[in-house]
């Protein structure tokens, strides 16, 4: 796989060593309604998609990598999902572990990603659904670029209330 790093991080793709990361992350509450989780997850479930992690994004349709520090300190994961080769396009999720936000660590992993997947897949479009109510991941995403090209009404339900869901896109111009 290329290296994705910049001064700052490292993303690289899942190791057996991170099923502990992964437990943790899948297993918080408080990110759920962000990654559309409904129950918790086993060490056995996520083990078994960890022995899969390295299967091709052009098989499974989504890559999965950790976003470590320059120290080799894992701080997060970025999702690629939805990949669509003959569209050329691939949806972006990153979730950042609580003690490490707001240092800057999502807004790299993002560009870095966007420069791989420009130059090695060759997708013309990103892009990323982002709950109304989510703020901080509103103004990241239109801090890189990203466009509301589009509303879903009341799309999730969440305590109790349906929220809207944006559609961020950021095109390519090739």
């Amino acid at each position: 796989m290329v290296t994705l790093k910049d001064n700052q991080i490292q993303l690289r793709p899942l190791e057996p060593e991170d099923l502990n990361l992964l437990y943790t992350i899948e297993n918080d509450e408080s990110v759920w309604e962000v990654s559309d989780t409904q129950t918790p997850y086993s060490r056995s479930v996520l083990k078994k998609y960890l022995d899969n992690a390295h299967l091709d994004i052009y098989e499974t349709k989504q890559l999965r990598l950790v976003i470590t520090t320059s120290h080799n300190q894992p701080v997060g994961l970025i999702d690629l999902y939805d990949f669509n080769p003959r569209h050329k396009r691939v949806g972006v999720g990153v979730l950042i572990i609580k003690n490490e936000q707001n240092k800057g660590f999502a807004k790299a992993a993002i560009q870095l990603v966007d420069n791989f997947t420009s130059s090695h897949l060759q997708v013309h479009q990103l892009y990323a659904t982002i709950a109304c109510t989510n703020s901080a991941s509103i103004s990241l995403f239109e801090s890189l670029g990203f466009h509301k090209t589009g509303v879903r009404k009341d799309w999730n339900f969440y305590n109790s209330r349906f929220i809207d869901e944006y559609l961020y896109q950021k095109i390519h111009v090739h």
